[in-house]
């Protein structure tokens, strides 16, 4: 840039900040005075409550309702300008409508109004904010309000801006190289992660920015920047969807270590944190048969660790195919279930077996087998109670009685085990740990949740409207069934890749195959931003692919493979280098094992299910917790009580795609 191209950046940063400051005072003022007049409106409405009516009464609640409204808006805008305040924007384009004029667009992080018709500052999320994520130079369009706007993209430009002074400025295309983004990639990874808005990519953005479809499937290699992408679409849903708010949108994390990584990307775009989940968290909830329901990550360690496992049972009970045995099993228990007797109530009203099966099959032939006996119990009790369903649960007890049946989730299960349509052989001593286990183990508690829905009818979450699924590849097509179930009016966003499958039981071909439970687009992002081209090479050669693009230009350092003993030395070498280094193992017992060996020689921390804040230093962590985390070095550990075998090549590529800058494999 010329000297006096730049001394006009000067001066219009110059001139956005003083508008801030400007803003920025009259709001906190006006905030101040509408606390004061809210704190005093209140207590003249308690203190003349008395002489009010109820029309009077009503109409001051909704005053006062529509004024805190206001207020909350009012606090969060003037919370996202104090966001901005030392660096307002950092990007800016000139286009030129083909009718219409030539406008120069500054992109923060939230917008500031020069006046009541004019943005200083755009919303990254804006419509006309796409066009610098989505064009090169030249050509180029954006959905408006209004329709499409067409025009000529002059110019883009980016800022780098710390306390109020522009550090650097250039120019750029959307060349995939561009030099923002190469100093970000180039930069070491922190404790959380951080917000991608000025370096976010165009196939990024198409994901981020879509409200055609309802439901999106996204395949993304590691690296694609899936978790970011997730998270900043989760923004611009509750820019672009009016009444959308946080407390509607839920996250189903792989785990707590995961949930704290990405805890600061929505409040650094300057949005509430939304509900966050694991699936474990659900069945927890829905399951009161059991003290406790294993995890996922316990269920692994099974695999990983004990070793003395049926693996055919477990890869059937995780399997497409049970859903239908399972299914079967239950419609074959409602036809064959019949009232032989009937019964008298209060020595009064008497029921044949004849009326209650019609009622039962006939009448009640819609429902589930418990809320039949339900809605019988309430229809009879109404019919001889003057509408009345006070005597429901005494019909209930007399229905079940009749029928000789127990609303026992746990005999149902086991029944099930033992009947015609499980088919697999199973142990009789495996079929009675699930009556007199406290504990359920993670592939049976799946199973007892779809029973239980199948029997009574599944929970439903009407509150949420957006759910967002991250590592996808590691649910099983069981539990997108419960999901789907329970999320019945909300729209998904469903992430992962398949080539980091970490359930040694079930793989998918494609996630396309979800499209049987919702109708979805289905989007690939297919380049990496993670790792150096050298640790693409090797994860690559683990796996057999070919397709993925190295992004980042950055001084070549080769994997290198050593032997158990430079493990210390490795250690020193990356830790003078680098910021955090992980050692990543392939389950806890050896991650617990390389701990004990070095917690008297570094200050490091060891990493299990039950972590949630640990310092990224130095850290050493089994490979299927360390998903969705980066570190800028990663040393793969693995020793002759811990050797990857073939079919557990995919966690060998989750261990080792963690590396940012370089990787050092034990083999």
């Amino acid at each position: 840039m010329n000297a006096k191209e730049m001394q006009e950046e000067r001066e219009h940063l110059k001139i956005t900040c003083e508008l801030l400051d400007e803003k920025i005072t009259k709001m906190g003022e006006h905030i101040f005075e509408s606390k004061e007049k809210a704190e005093d409106f209140s207590r003249y409405v308690w203190e003349n409550k008395g002489d009010m009516d109820v029309q009077e009464l009503n109409s001051v609640r909704t005053e006062s309702e529509m004024d805190a409204r206001n207020m909350l808006r009012e606090r969060d805008y003037f919370k996202k300008l104090m966001k901005i305040k030392e660096a307002p924007y950092f990007a800016s384009i000139i286009f030129q409508e083909d009718e219409g004029a030539k406008r120069d667009i500054y992109i923060g992080m939230t917008y500031l109004k020069k006046d009541e018709f004019t943005n200083i500052i755009y919303d990254w999320r804006a419509p006309i904010s796409s066009l610098f994520y989505d064009y090169e130079t030249g050509k180029a369009e954006y959905v408006a309000p209004e329709g499409i706007i067409k025009g000529e993209l002059e110019r883009k430009r980016q800022y780098k801006i710390e306390n109020r002074k522009l550090v650097r400025v250039f120019d750029n295309s959307l060349n995939i190289n561009d030099e923002m983004l190469q100093e970000v990639l180039a930069e070491n990874s922190n404790e959380k992660m951080k917000n991608i808005v000025n370096t976010i990519q165009q196939e990024q953005n198409q994901v981020i920015r879509n409200t055609r479809d309802k439901n999106l499937i996204v395949q993304g290699i590691a690296g694609s920047g899936k978790t970011s992408v997730a998270l900043h679409r989760i923004a611009f849903l509750l820019y672009k969807i009016p009444n959308l708010t946080s407390e509607k949108i839920l996250i189903f994390s792989p785990n707590q270590i995961f949930t704290e990584y990405i805890s600061n990307v929505l409040p650094e775009l300057g949005e509430e944190n939304t509900v966050q989940t694991t699936f474990h968290d659900y069945l927890h909830k829905i399951i009161s048969e059991y003290k406790n329901v294993e995890t996922f990550i316990h269920f692994l360690a099974r695999y990983y660790q004990d070793g003395d496992v049926d693996k055919g049972l477990v890869i059937y009970k995780q399997s497409k195919e049970i859903i239908k045995d399972m299914e079967d099993y239950v419609d074959d228990l409602i036809k064959n279930t019949k009232f032989k007797t009937g019964f008298v109530e209060n020595k009064v009203f008497e029921y044949q077996p004849k009326e209650l099966n019609q009622m039962f099959h006939e009448r009640y032939s819609n429902l589930t087998f418990f809320e039949r006996i339900k809605e019988m119990a309430i229809k009879l009790s109404e019919s001889n109670y003057r509408g009345k369903s006070g005597k429901k649960n005494t019909y209930q007890k007399l229905i079940l009685e009749a029928l000789g049946i127990k609303k026992d989730f746990k005999y149902f299960l086991r029944d099930f085990y033992k009947s015609k349509f499980f088919k697999y052989e199973i142990k009789e001593s495996e079929i009675n740990k699930l009556k007199n286990n406290k504990e359920i183990n993670y592939e049976d508690a799946l199973l007892l949740v779809y029973l239980k829905g199948l029997m009574e009818g599944f929970y439903y979450d009407r509150y949420m409207e957006q759910v967002v699924i991250d590592e996808a590849q590691d649910y099983n097509f069981l539990q997108y069934k419960i999901i789907s179930k329970i999320f019945k009016r909300a729209n998904f966003t469903i992430l992962g890749d398949i080539n980091q499958n970490i359930n040694p039981y079930y793989h998918y071909d494609s996630l396309d195959e979800l499209n049987e439970l919702w109708k979805s687009r289905y989007i690939e992002l297919s380049k990496t931003y993670r790792s150096s081209e050298e640790i693409i090479e090797y994860t690559n050669k683990i796996l057999g692919l070919k397709h993925i693009s190295a992004i980042r230009k950055e001084v070549h350092q080769p994997v290198l493979i050593h032997k158990q003993s430079d493990l210390e030395t490795d250690i020193n070498l990356l830790k003078e280098k680098y910021k955090n280094t992980a050692i990543v193992t392939k389950d806890e017992v050896t991650a617990l094992r390389v701990y004990d060996r070095l917690k008297n020689k570094f200050k490091i921390s060891y990493v299990d299910a039950n972590s949630e804040e640990f310092s990224k230093e130095l850290l050493v962590i089994p490979a299927y917790l360390a998903k969705g985390l980066e570190f800028d070095s990663v040393i793969v550990y693995q020793d002759d009580k811990s050797k990857y075998d073939k079919d557990e090549k995919n966690l060998l590529y989750v261990a080792c795609t963690r590396a940012q800058h370089e990787l050092i494999v034990f083999e």
